[in-house]
């Protein structure tokens, strides 16, 4: 066929090949529909491109470290946690796709096959209707199209096949799912969970569901994965494939049915609608080595390429029909982004539990508290809540004094115990807000023709209430514990280091207020869905990515029936 319109056109289009693309490769290409897949970055197979999965630590140059004319070079990714001499090579530099801060905003990103399933934290909560209802209830955000009766049963569709380790715990705030058995808690941890249980109502210390393999089942050794090995060392990438990512899971799935043609190295500059046809027909690609424009097409698009990401593409795309973006009748496009507030912590210690310790296995997880705050009832000065983190572990103290001989000595002699220390982490919901929005520059461009994305989100009154809050109930909760030297400390880090990229797509019932249908489908281009981070309507406290890989299963396979129907 040659490099023609025809070898060009496709069943479906896929953008973006992590968290959320993975799936609807995966679901379409199952279903039989030949399916391109979009990466502007290159291409990651599992165990073949983990280049320091294996490595010992007096093997890595900086021993781990980032060396300072990187660090310097990039302040923003520099602050990102994992961003470390063992991963940097799957994170965005700075200076690779340059963005504007309107208001200062760590954007953390990760372009190749795979994206930042291969760096991401791996913790998986569902939701609940108590926050697919919140904006209903306090009116904040549009209301929800959706339930969770709506999305349940694809929660558990997507949990058999990554293979989710937890509890079931039977709270009406946090779902149980299909659990795979759980790791332990440190001893410390369950006492804190004993202590929270009898003194505070409402409030439950849970272990920390994560998407790690603790008892594989027929499915995952069907995708070639093994145990967890409770390395801790998943940002590298699992060659056990003991962890949920892409790269080991859905992309490989895709590929082996012969539907998928993956393309790496392509830039999406914009979807290509069709003013006589009023339907999108394709998506313009830029070659990111070469440059070349090249045109794709297939009569259904699913656009996944990472929250903000997804925004650009859909700014510029613009036609006669849609001159300020794709769909964006409403002039909404880009607003109500949103994030979670990640600065928070408290830590303390313990003198309790003197003969044990945490020596051994390196848990992927830690205890886990879901939102206890505004559930039933608005009770406090701010809106919706947070969940946190909660974990336990004690150090050796060796003895570094000494020169020479002395000091050798001193290094081999049996380590004394510091006292258990404890820690916590907010994870606070923020709303979503017409003043937090992204935009394209007007002149800017980047190497590839397209704008520069102009970032304009901050923190807000009821932010700060919540860290307020948290401190309060964090303090009272670990004094009753017996904990000492309680600390607690603000970060004041920019909106974006919590990853947790949302909104400017939204979902919602009303199209003159939202963008998509309960189904992520554009209210007025109905062959196009966005079911990444951008759809998201609220942020809840819960990490998204579970979320955001039920709704992309569900929303591929609506979109398989309307296609054989006929209707998109």
């Amino acid at each position: 066929m040659g490099d023609t319109k025809q070898a060009r056109t496709f069943d479906a289009i896929v953008i973006g090949s992590g968290m959320s693309g993975g799936w609807a490769a995966k679901e379409f290409c199952e279903k039989g529909l030949e399916t391109l897949v979009l990466e502007r970055g290159r291409d990651v197979k599992h165990i073949k491109d983990y280049p320091t999965t294996n490595m010992m630590p007096w093997e890595f140059k900086h021993r781990g470290e980032i060396p300072y004319d990187i660090r310097e070079a990039n302040p923003v990714i520099s602050r990102c946690y994992a961003f470390r001499e063992d991963a940097m090579h799957f994170f965005v530099k700075d200076t690779e796709h340059p963005y504007i801060q309107d208001k200062p905003f760590d954007w953390i990103r990760g372009y190749q096959v795979g994206g930042k399933s291969i760096m991401w934290a791996r913790q998986t909560q569902r939701w609940s209707d108590f926050d697919f209802e919140g904006p209903a209830r306090d009116g904040f955000a549009v209301d929800w199209p959706i339930r969770y009766k709506d999305i349940a049963p694809w929660y558990s569709y997507v949990e058999k096949f990554a293979g989710i380790s937890g509890n079931k715990d039977g709270l009406p705030n946090l779902p149980d799912g299909e659990f795979l058995p759980p790791l332990e808690l440190t001893c410390v941890e369950n006492y804190f969970k004993e202590i929270v249980a009898k003194n505070f109502k409402g409030r439950d210390v849970i272990y920390g569901r994560c998407a790690h393999l603790t008892e594989p089942k027929q499915i995952h050794i069907d995708q070639g994965r093994g145990q967890c090995q409770n390395r801790d060392l998943c940002q590298r990438g699992c060659p056990f494939g003991g962890y949920f990512n892409a790269n080991a899971t859905t992309i490989p799935w895709a590929l082996k049915t012969g539907n998928m043609t993956l393309r790496p190295f392509s830039v999406v500059h914009s979807i290509i609608y069709d003013d006589a046809k009023g339907k999108a027909v394709g998506v313009q690609v830029i070659d990111a080595n070469t440059k070349e424009s090249i045109e794709y097409y297939a009569p259904v698009i699913f656009v996944n390429a990472g929250a903000y990401n997804t925004n650009l593409i859909l700014l510029n795309s613009k036609s006669k029909r849609f001159p300020n973006g794709l769909g964006n009748d409403n002039g909404i496009l880009g607003k109500y982004a949103a994030f979670h507030n990640y600065r928070a912590e408290i830590s303390a210690k313990y003198d309790g539990f003197p003969d044990t310790t945490s020596k051994g296995g390196r848990r992927p997880t830690s205890a886990y508290m879901p939102r206890f705050r505004n559930l039933y009832k608005q009770e406090t000065d701010f809106l919706r809540g947070y969940a946190l983190t909660f974990s336990a572990r004690r150090w050796p103290n060796n003895d570094t004094n000494g020169f020479g001989q002395n000091l050798k000595e001193n290094l081999l002699a049996e380590p004394t115990l510091g006292p258990w220390y404890v820690g916590s982490q907010m994870m606070g919901e923020t709303i979503p807000k017409e003043t937090n929005f992204l935009s394209l520059d007007a002149d800017k461009k980047d190497d590839w023709g397209v704008p520069l994305l102009k970032i304009n989100i901050d923190y807000d009154d009821n932010d700060e209430k919540m860290i307020k809050d948290f401190f309060e109930q964090m303090t009272e909760m670990y004094t009753k514990a017996g904990f000492t030297d309680i600390k607690t400390s603000d970060s004041k880090q920019a909106p974006g280091l919590d990853i947790h990229h949302m909104g400017g797509v939204r979902m919602g019932k009303d199209p003159k207020t939202s963008m998509l249908n309960k189904w992520h489908q554009f209210h007025n281009c109905s062959n196009v869905f966005v079911t990444d981070g951008a759809c998201m309507t609220s942020t809840s406290t819960q990490n998204p990515s579970l979320t955001f890989m039920a709704m992309t299963a569900r929303a591929a396979n609506y979109a398989v029936e309307q296609l054989k129907k006929g209707e998109i």
